[in-house]
């Protein structure tokens, strides 16, 4: 796949979302970051659901605190390794109150340092939450990434390193949300809908139907 073809790509994922951003319901960063914590190995609906409760109630780090392990995991006990999570997020508050006066810290480093927060974590905090650029590789967007052949590579990290240096810059931004819409709604892991694909005639993908 060639530039010209990527470019088309994107200008077709742009022309059909202009603005894309993640399913996860949020009002602010922490909130965000808090719902990506919850959202590993998790739906977004799943997510969504806890948190409507949970926010309302514990939505900055200090009334996190105050409402402490037991009440949060009786908020996210309908998640999926809910105890550890909410261990994460008790921890995490602690910190932000200690470290960051109750902020989110907009930097890969620090944002690595909390518990429970990986690399793909803290790149949904940096680009959503905080409009850097950075790729998030989840299962979805490694699959796109890899049938289409945008950006194909053996690991996570190999594909999100790919697309950062391949994604025309100024989708960049943008990419990771089309991505993972795409392959959670068309390029699907057991049936991928390729005749509603509106990249079909761009797609390299040799079992396309």
């Amino acid at each position: 796949m060639n530039k010209h073809i990527r470019q088309e790509i994107f200008e077709r994922f742009r022309a059909a979302n202009p603005h894309p951003t993640t399913e996860l319901n949020y009002k602010n960063p922490f909130e965000l970051l808090i719902a990506v914590l919850l959202s590993a190995q998790a739906t977004d609906v799943g997510v969504n659901k806890a948190t409507a409760k949970l926010f309302p109630v514990a939505g900055t780090p200090q009334a996190m605190l105050d409402l402490g392990l037991e009440g949060v995991m009786e908020y996210t006990k309908t998640i999926g390794l809910y105890k550890t999570k909410s261990k994460h997020i008790i921890e995490t508050c602690r910190i932000l109150l200690e470290k960051y006066n109750g902020e989110v810290p907009d930097n890969r480093e620090a944002l690595e340092a909390l518990p429970g927060v990986g690399r793909k974590t803290a790149n949904v905090v940096l680009n959503t939450a905080f409009g850097q650029l950075a790729m998030a590789v989840d299962t979805h967007i490694f699959r796109v990434s890899n049938r289409t052949r945008i950006a194909p590579g053996k690991n996570v990290r190999e594909v999100e390193d790919k697309l950062m240096r391949l994604v025309p810059k100024e989708f960049l931004l943008n990419a990771h949300h089309w991505l993972i819409l795409h392959g959670r709604y068309t390029c699907k892991a057991q049936k991928p809908l390729c005749g509603q694909c509106l990249i079909y005639d761009l797609c390299e993908y040799p079992a396309k139907n």
